[in-house]
């Protein structure tokens, strides 16, 4: 079974899922003005993704004998765009230096599972980061609208790495 530091950073984990889902989606439902269209629904697409991400954590926590927490992370929406991209580029940052000790550490302890799971977690995280850095650079210079089919491109790569996983 795992140790209970693995256990305490699975929560945390967990905890800034929760953040970041509920995080992302208030900033779909808030962001206003011309990147709004862009912007707004790839915000939508990884609220969605990082909810899974809570749910399969919590699933594993169960699984080693834990109890999931229900609590999230402390949670800041923004007030404008760059503000929100800017705030979501440091939760993503944040999550993928939490997420290779998560790797690191279940590796140590002999957990494969998790190291594994972990591992296409830190893939979506890196890819969100990536996406909302790209996001501020190209809303900044005004090519937000190039940024509307990015969640559908996502979607589909997202559909296609659930289906290599299985």
């Amino acid at each position: 079974m795992a140790s209970k530091k693995l256990l305490e950073m699975l929560n945390e984990a967990i905890a800034r899922e929760l953040q970041v889902s509920i995080q992302y989606m208030w900033q779909h439902v808030r962001i206003a003005g011309p990147h709004a269209a862009a912007i707004g629904g790839v915000f939508r697409a990884t609220a969605i993704t990082e909810m899974k991400h809570a749910e399969a954590i919590a699933e594993r926590v169960d699984y080693l004998g834990g109890v999931p927490t229900t609590k999230p992370a402390p949670i800041t929406v923004g007030e404008e765009w760059k503000e929100m991209l800017q705030l979501d580029l440091k939760a993503e940052e944040e999550a993928i230096a939490m997420y290779k000790e998560i790797i690191a550490l279940a590796e140590k302890e002999g957990d494969v599972t998790t190291a594994h799971m972990f591992r296409g977690i830190l893939e979506d995280e890196e890819e969100h980061h990536n996406e909302f850095g790209t996001l501020l650079q190209e809303a900044g210079a005004g090519a937000a609208a190039e940024a509307a089919e990015r969640p559908k491109r996502r979607a589909a790569r997202a559909r296609g790495r659930t289906r290599a996983r299985r």
